[in-house]
């Protein structure tokens, strides 16, 4: 659960602010990340990948739904793309 001044600052903290943001998603987990989270992600091919606070960014240049990337550290979160973030900030900011 984020509240809405955390939700906008995801939407800001996106580290790939130049890709299409239907490409781009963060991974919402409860707990921050392990500092290696991301070194034991296998699969990777063309996908991006940064550590937030408590998300994984993602960038999947050829679409999610092709890549076979996996982080074991995700598993226990949920992913939405950035227009989805941008949408739910929204909604949480105007409540």
């Amino acid at each position: 659960m984020r509240t809405a001044s955390e939700m906008a600052a995801v939407l800001d903290a996106n580290p790939f602010p130049e890709a299409e943001p239907k490409n781009t998603y963060a991974i919402f987990l409860d707990e921050r990340p392990p500092n290696d989270a991301l070194d034991h992600a296998v699969g990777q091919t063309v996908e991006r990948m940064f550590l937030g606070d408590r998300e994984i960014f993602i960038h999947y240049a050829n679409g999610m739904g092709r890549s076979k990337l996996q982080i074991p550290a995700a598993r226990v979160g949920t992913a939405r793309n950035m227009n989805t973030v941008a949408k739910l900030a929204a909604i949480a900011s105007s409540l």
